[in-house]
């Protein structure tokens, strides 16, 4: 149970990553220099922005959850 939630929280570890750099940079970040050709080219849509910011969150929720049940599994099994 312990590797499953590790390796959920990897996974979305990366994810935040990605999607956290492909968000419209609002001045010249980091997301402009990776990720601001690709977020220009998709037509700036207020749609693509809208659901890029619902799957963040998404990703975001199952990032904190996995981190509080690693912790609670962590501490029943006396590890912590």
């Amino acid at each position: 149970m312990i590797l499953g939630t590790s390796i959920v929280l990897i996974i979305a570890s990366l994810l935040m990553v990605l999607l956290v750099l492909m968000h419209k940079g609002k001045g010249g970040g980091l997301s402009d220099m990776f990720g601001g050709g690709i977020s220009s080219s998709l037509g700036g849509s207020s749609v693509v922005e809208r659901n890029l910011d619902r799957l963040t969150i998404g990703v975001g929720i199952i990032w904190f959850a996995s981190i509080v049940v690693l912790g609670l599994l962590l501490k029943s099994n006396g590890a912590g």
